[in-house]
């Protein structure tokens, strides 16, 4: 989430849990679960939670798991 970090706080775009969780094609409670384990860095706002669109694109990119390609020695 290190560009997030860089960029001023009024720039940075907040994703709901329902946003995330459609923009991952998960549920809502996958979202919640990867939030809780730390996996995904939200914040809380009232008794809701915020996740920088940054960190999903972070998040997805770093978990893509290439399937069917040769990996070479």
């Amino acid at each position: 989430m290190a560009s997030s970090e860089t960029r001023p706080l009024n720039e940075v775009v907040f994703l709901t849990v329902a946003e995330v969780a459609s923009v991952m094609r998960v549920s809502k409670m996958t979202v919640y679960r990867l939030v809780h384990s730390g996996h995904l860095p939200a914040i809380r706002v009232g008794r809701s939670f915020r996740v920088p669109e940054q960190a999903v694109h972070d998040y997805l990119r770093e978990s893509y798991v290439g399937v069917g390609v040769a990996e070479s020695a």
